[in-house]
């Protein structure tokens, strides 16, 4: 079988908060399967070829990398990203990440700079930090689910008509703390501020974006071999009661 492909933005630069366990649960969950994988780590410099990319995944990081990463990710790699959702390959972006995939974001001192604009999405600073675990509930592929992760973030995140939230916040800030959505989806592109890192938490979720990868990658629809995430269902379940408790609220650290 041909390896699916999976490009991770700037490792070096934004991946904060354990968002590298992302591409390690997706590479692991593709092994048990025997579904070869090769990830193609690029950086500032590099090139994007949309053409050869079934999969990208875009962590976060703090402003001064964000701010590094801007320029050259608009150069070229914004707008093969875009083209590889349109041609139906999947995303994950966290944080920075999802912030740099909107319409634009706002430099805390003020200056509104272009983003990718594959999410309609705008972010903006905000008066205070959000830090704590975060529950989502969502309807993501028509299955009632929660989602479970960690956010940390002052930027608010404010949703266009052109997109749909990820989920609703049950506890937590999410986009914005203002209207109880948490993160976007557009097409097999999905955005969110779920650090922690999302992925190992939410095994349910690294399947979808592994499906829809192969899916692109073999030009047609699949089914995955089911896994026995018995493990990984009862801790979601676990720390999922824990964030809905009283004391699951205290926004004071990760689990």
């Amino acid at each position: 079988m041909t390896p699916i492909r999976l490009v991770h933005l700037y490792p070096d630069l934004m991946s904060v908060y354990g968002d590298r366990g992302n591409v390690l649960t997706l590479m692991r969950r593709a092994e048990w399967r025997n579904i070869p994988l090769v990830v193609t780590e690029l950086s500032v410099g590099d090139t994007l070829d949309p053409s050869d990319v079934d999969l990208v995944f875009f962590g976060g990081g703090q402003d001064r990398e964000q701010s590094v990463v801007s320029p050259d990710f608009l150069a070229q790699k914004a707008a093969a990203v875009c083209q590889a959702v349109e041609d139906g390959a999947a995303v994950l972006s966290v944080c920075g990440g999802y912030q740099l995939l909107g319409a634009s974001y706002t430099t805390v001192d003020g200056q509104e700079l272009p983003g990718g604009g594959l999410f309609d999405v705008r972010s903006v600073p905000g008066p205070r930090r959000h830090i704590g675990n975060v529950l989502v509930e969502t309807t993501l592929g028509g299955q009632p689910r929660t989602l479970i992760g960690f956010e940390n973030h002052s930027g608010r995140t404010y949703l266009g008509t052109d997109v749909r939230p990820l989920g609703r916040v049950v506890v937590g800030a999410g986009n914005n703390g203002e209207d109880g959505t948490e993160g976007a989806v557009y097409r097999g592109a999905i955005g969110c501020y779920l650090h922690g890192s999302l992925l190992p938490k939410n095994p349910w979720l690294a399947d979808r974006l592994l499906t829809q990868a192969l899916a692109h990658r073999l030009g047609e629809p699949v089914t995955l071999e089911p896994l026995d995430d018995t493990l990984e269902e009862d801790a979601h379940t676990a720390v999922a009661t824990r964030i809905r408790a009283p004391r699951g609220r205290v926004r004071s650290g990760a689990w």
